[in-house]
Order: structure tokens, then sequence, then C-alpha cells
């Protein structure tokens, strides 16, 4: 049965691609997700002078836990600031795109997958659109949570998204679902 599945996949992957694009460039559901420095210029010129290379960083960060019990470590984290940095080299958008692509693509087969374990075939939309619905708001949210609890980045836009595409695949999957 998976393989009378590879359309309803593929059709996922699109649909969530463009869910995604709308997401971002249309709704701007991340438009409040990053927001200019102030001293935008010094804080780069600070950064090249360091010649801090690509990686993401804490700050203030230690190298062993033990360092987080010194007095001067307490000391800098109690003055702040404190936070997360993240330094990329030069993006591709024409990467990170294709690989959000093969992303949804591979959410849907492995939910496509799950579903068929579980679901026969002739099932009715709702059967099919609760399971993978559920299935596929745990994949898209699940992690985003725990990352913002840890890193404290705003989730809203992500739990507006993970409800959608969740949806989205869930609806697909129910009218595409093989018959008896």
């Amino acid at each position: 049965m998976l393989t009378s599945l590879l359309l309803p996949v593929l059709l996922s992957g699109v649909a969530l691609f463009f869910a995604s694009f709308l997401s971002w460039m249309v709704l701007q559901f991340h438009k409040q997700d990053w927001i200019k420095l102030e001293k935008e210029d010094e804080v780069m010129a600070a950064l090249k002078t360091a010649g801090v290379p690509q990686g993401s960083y804490m700050i203030p960060g230690c190298n062993d836990p033990k360092e987080m019990q010194s007095d001067e470590y307490k000391k800098k984290f109690d003055e702040g600031p404190v936070g997360v940095i993240t330094i990329y080299g030069k993006l591709s958008m024409g990467r990170n795109l294709g690989l959000t692509f093969v992303y949804f693509l591979v959410v849907s087969f492995c939910l496509a997958y799950l579903a068929q374990l579980h679901i026969p075939a002739g099932a009715d939309f709702m059967t099919v659109f609760r399971f993978v619905a559920t299935a596929g708001l745990m994949t898209f949210l699940a992690a985003i949570v725990q990352h913002a609890i840890w890193f404290h980045n705003r989730i809203a836009g992500h739990i507006i998204e993970s409800v959608l595409y969740a949806a989205i695949v869930a609806g697909i999957f129910g009218a595409m679902w093989p018959a008896a």
C-alpha cells in the first residue's frame, strides 16, 4: 500500500513547500522573530575583528560544566548579556530551499509509512485525517517547543505553521487514501 501513497507524498511535499513560502513571505508569521540590532554595524565590526568563525555560541560560554561554578562565569552571567549567537558563512537560498523541500518530502513519506501501518485501505476521510493530522502536528511542532524553551525564540508563527502543515498533509492523505 505504501507505493499507492507516493503521489500523496509528492503532493504533500509540494503543498507544504508552498505553505512555507506563504507563511514566511506573504502572511509573515515570522516577521517579529528576527529583530535588527540597534548598533548592528558596531556588533558586526566587533565580530569581524574578533575573527569569530562559523558556529553557534553561548554567551557567556564555558568549555567545561565546572567553569559554570566559577565566580568569573557567574559574574558574567549575572551582568549579561546572556544569549546565543549563530554565525553563518555565505547562505545559499537555493540550497536551503532545496533542503526544505526534501525535508517536507521525507516527513510526508514517514507520515505515509506510519499511517499505512495503522489505517486500512478504504478508511474514511476523517479516520485518515485525524491520524495523519495528529502525527503531523507532533512532527512539525514537537521539536520547536523544546528549542524555544532553551533558546527563547518566538514560537507563535511556528505553532500556527505546524497546525496548518498538519492539516494540509492530513487533508491530502485523507482525500487520496487508497480504496479497499
